[in-house]
């Protein structure tokens, strides 16, 4: 027997990455993957806005504070 990728390309409808919510549908599939990778992005720039945020707030505390004395 071949390997894997050999396997799945004459029975595409038995790999799991063409399976979506347990049925064969490669778009399906694809579109999933996009949509998770899309979610992935918006969390990591949601974080780095954060941390942003955090840095700017802390400044701006620091510098309230240099201005009273």
């Amino acid at each position: 027997m071949g390997e894997w990728s050999e396997h799945f390309e004459d029975f595409p409808e038995e790999d799991p990455a063409n399976q979506h919510n347990g049925i064969y549908d490669p778009e399906g599939a694809k579109r999933a993957r996009l949509e998770a990778k899309k979610r992935e992005q918006v969390i990591e720039d949601s974080k780095a806005l954060q941390q942003e945020l955090q840095r700017i707030a802390a400044a701006a505390k620091a510098n309230a504070g240099r201005k009273k004395q």
